[in-house]
This record gives C-alpha cells, sequence and structure tokens, in this order.
C-alpha cells in the first residue's frame, strides 16, 4: 500500500493539471467569444453610423443638385427671353427697314417719273395750240393734220395710263396750291375770286402737282361816284 501511494498522487496531480488546463482553455475561450461579441457589436455600430451619415447626406446632395438644375433652368429661361427680345428688335429694325427702302424706293421713282413728264408737257403744249390755231383748207392739210393730232392723242393716252390728269379749272375758286393767276378781269358774271379760264393748262400726278394751271380769275368791279353818292347818309 505504502508503494502505491506516490503512484496515486501522481495521477492526482496529473488529473488537477489537466482540469486546470481545461478551465484555462474554456477561460480562454469565453473571453475570445466575449471579444468576438464585442467586436461584432461595435462592427455593427459602426456600420449603422456610416449608414446614417449615407441616409442624411443623400437629401442634402439631392436638394443641391435640385438647386443647381433649377438655377440653370433660370438662366437658360433668362437667355431665352434675351434671344427672343433680340429677335423681336431685329425683326421690327428689319421690317421699319424695309418699309423705309420701299417708301424711298417708290419716292425716288415718282420723282422721275414727274420729271420726265415735266418734259413732255411743252410738246403736249404745241400739239394743242396747232389743233386750235391751224385750220385745214384741203385734203392734203387735213391728212397731215389728223396724223399729228393722232401722235399727239397717243401721247394724252400714255400719260393717262401714268396716272397724269389735267386740271380743269374753269368756274372753280382760285386756289394758289393748284393755280397761278396771271391776269385778272373785272366782272360782274362771275363772285370774286372764280376762275374765268385756263391760259395754260396745269397737270397733276396722284396728288402731286406736275404744272400749275395759269388763269385768269374776276375780280370785283369798282364802285361808281353815283353808287358811292347814293351809299351817303342823306342827313349828312
Amino acid at each position: 500500500m505504502a508503494g502505491d501511494n506516490p503512484s496515486t498522487e501522481t495521477k492526482n496531480q496529473e488529473v488537477n493539471k489537466n482540469i486546470q488546463e481545461v478551465q484555462t482553455f474554456e477561460q480562454n475561450t469565453e473571453l475570445d467569444s466575449s471579444q468576438k461579441v464585442e467586436s461584432n457589436t461595435e462592427l455593427s455600430e459602426d456600420n449603422a453610423s456610416v449608414n446614417r451619415d449615407i441616409q442624411s447626406a443623400e437629401p442634402t446632395s439631392q436638394k443641391e443638385a435640385y438647386e443647381l438644375l433649377q438655377t440653370q433652368l433660370e438662366s437658360t429661361e433668362f437667355q431665352l427671353e434675351e434671344k427672343e427680345s433680340q429677335y423681336k428688335r431685329l425683326g421690327a429694325d428689319f421690317e421699319n427697314f424695309r418699309k423705309r427702302t420701299q417708301k424711298e424706293k417708290e419716292d425716288l421713282n415718282t420723282q422721275v417719273k414727274c420729271s420726265t413728264i415735266i418734259e413732255l408737257l411743252p410738246v403736249i403744249d404745241n400739239f394743242e395750240r396747232a389743233r386750235s390755231q391751224i385750220k385745214p383748207a384741203n385734203d392734203g392739210e387735213m391728212a397731215i393734220h389728223k396724223s399729228y393730232q393722232t401722235v399727239y392723242k397717243q401721247m394724252v393716252d400714255s400719260l393717262k395710263r401714268l396716272g397724269v390728269s389735267p386740271m380743269r379749272p374753269e368756274g372753280q375758286e382760285f386756289d394758289p396750291n393748284l393755280h397761278e393767276a396771271v391776269m385778272r378781269e373785272t366782272t360782274e358774271e362771275y363772285p370774286e375770286g372764280t376762275i374765268i379760264e385756263e391760259l395754260v393748262r396745269g397737270y397733276i400726278l396722284g396728288d402731286r402737282v406736275l404744272r400749275h394751271s395759269m388763269v385768269k380769275v374776276a375780280t370785283a368791279p369798282e364802285s361808281t361816284d353815283a353808287e358811292a353818292e347814293n351809299q351817303i347818309d342823306p342827313e349828312t
């Protein structure tokens, strides 16, 4: 028995040692598990914080993007309004330029036409004088008379097509804008200021006077001495 005790003690020591090792291993295992749990917990908290930051940052970036797009839209609309305004101004300026150019062109054409017609009026006057003064005496003279009167008629018709019309002032009141008084005649047949006779024919083109009509104008007769005496008061 005495020889077996040392062996038993040795075994008990080994068993105790093994138990201690197992306990130490279990403790180490529990510590590692708790550290892992703490590490996982910290990691989850970090992820949650990051997610919160992302969630809080997304609305801010969307708002900034919306404000940026809104600013760009307003700038584009402003530029579009400016372009439209410039286009309208250019259109109005071009229309005014076109009208002004057209009017200047028409005025120039009218001036050229008037100048040309004025140069032809003395020819018309000569044809009219010939018609009123020449009296053909035979068939030959009548043939000549008819031939140049045909030319005269062609010229008058051409002037009518151009818009030229002669004045017919006889019996009208004298108008210095249309007529030129070269003679005056005292008469009781017409009221004073009435045109008695046209001496040189006047012509108009539209509302333009190509040549004033030279006319004879009626004037009132002067009162005689007898009439003056009758107008005196008898009491005087």
